[in-house]
């Protein structure tokens, strides 16, 4: 698997699983809502740990700077 998310993409995704995170905490968030962002603040956070994004592939997108090998 060769990773296709640059620096800045991590950060933003990481970004916005703690906003996520910090409003279902502080119950700014609840139901149903809660549970859909919550489910991709996860799926956000666990892409950018492991600097691979499934849906990038089939879009052709690589926002990584430096040439996979």
């Amino acid at each position: 698997m060769k990773k296709n998310m640059g620096g800045f993409d991590k950060a933003i995704r990481l970004v916005v699983a703690a906003v996520v995170a910090i409003l279902y905490f502080t119950h700014t968030i609840s139901g149903t809502m809660a549970i859909v962002l919550g489910i991709v603040a996860i799926i956000f956070a666990l892409t950018s740990l492991i600097n691979f994004c499934p849906l990038y592939v089939p879009l052709g997108i690589n926002t990584c700077k430096k040439e996979n090998k």
